[in-house]
């Protein structure tokens, strides 16, 4: 998907075709692995006398195949509860809760309910948590990201039920996908910060291994800069939890050891936060010698003295367009894949110079 390929509104369509989907069973397994499926039954249950090559082979079987085990019995072994997985990778970010409520809204008019799995930004804990949900049929699932391990990519795309990923669209989906382009965010916020006439920038962020959106962030505003002539003056990196603490802290730092800043671009508004009020209890020019920006447009920090520049990644939009998707689809023989692109808005607030 190039990241240019973008209309001035939320655009959805359907790059995938419609197919049959169903999910895997048994005698997948048996057959990949070349063993009966009874055999196949007591290595997954891990009952019964089986000799360790070929436990070995069986548990390869399926994991190359995404095979997760239903634990729904008897006559109900075929059938899909009214369950819809949502994974996200944390609860204490703020940016989720308003996502959930999204979803809850749309669901709540269906019989369908939503049960939540945290990740931690964990690819391991992402893979245990989707084999769990996944081993109880639901009827949909809905997770945030893009970027998934080799198993849990073959588990969603062979869960037989429809699949969305949330929050981002710079990438390779499995199925449907509902979000904003982080790339474009990133460019969007550069070319406000040059057009208002700063020049100095420093950015502020969490460390990326695990955090792909605030990569892509990052990626898209550096080239922006560099199209400009300009690079980032200076850069710092954080591990833990984002708080206002944490911004009042790397602020202080970056600002002593480059006082000539005359911009400051944080990954959240939480550190961006912590930064104005550092910046407001210093005296400094905000945002005529010093400007600042964060990202996500958090509503609880309408209350600082002064209204943080910010870009809204439509958070409740996504959860509610990713639910509309899988109530459609939950209880249909085939699916579509769709394609949800939303537009993030720039706030300027009062620390961004108004052009």
């Amino acid at each position: 998907m190039s990241n240019d390929d973008f209309t001035p509104a939320a655009r959805r369509g359907s790059p995938g075709q419609t197919e049959q989907r169903r999910p895997l069973t048994l005698r997948d397994v048996s057959e990949a692995s070349g063993v009966s499926e009874m055999t196949v039954s007591r290595v997954l249950r891990n009952r019964g006398d089986v000799s360790a090559g070929t436990r070995e082979r069986v548990l390869a079987a399926a994991k190359r195949l995404g095979y997760v085990p239903n634990k729904i019995a008897g006559a109900l072994a075929s059938s899909r509860v009214n369950l819809v997985a949502v994974i996200i990778p944390s609860l204490s970010n703020m940016v989720f809760p308003e996502v959930i409520n999204g979803i809850s809204k749309i669901l709540e008019d269906t019989e369908l309910q939503p049960v939540l799995g945290v990740t931690h930004y964990n690819p391991e804990q992402e893979d245990k948590v989707l084999y769990e949900m996944l081993s109880w049929r639901p009827s949909g699932v809905i997770i945030a990201g893009l970027e998934r391990s080799e198993a849990g990519r073959a588990m969603l795309s062979n869960a037989g039920i429809p699949v969305v990923e949330i929050m981002d669209v710079d990438g390779d989906p499995v199925d449907s996908v509902v979000g904003i382009s982080h790339h474009r965010a990133g460019r969007m916020m550069a070319q406000e910060i040059i057009d208002a006439g700063y020049r100095r920038i420093g950015f502020m962020g969490t460390k990326m291994p695990q955090d792909h959106r605030a990569k892509k962030r990052l990626e898209g505003f550096t080239e922006t800069l560099a199209k400009a002539g300009l690079e980032l003056a200076d850069q710092e990196f954080y591990e833990g939890g984002s708080g206002f603490a944490k911004g009042r802290e790397m602020t202080e730092a970056m600002l002593g050891r480059t006082p000539d800043l005359d911009f400051l671009y944080y990954s959240n508004d939480l550190i961006g936060a912590g930064g104005l009020l550092y910046c407001l209890d210093k005296g400094l020019d905000v945002p005529g010698t010093l400007g600042l920006a964060g990202f996500n447009a958090i509503e609880l920090l309408d209350g600082l003295p002064c209204r943080l520049a910010t870009m809204d990644s439509c958070r409740r939009e996504v959860g509610e367009a990713a639910a509309r998707i899988i109530a459609e689809q939950a209880n249909a023989d085939s699916f579509t894949s769709e394609q949800v692109v939303l537009i993030p808005r720039v706030t300027p607030g009062d620390t961004l110079r108004q052009r």
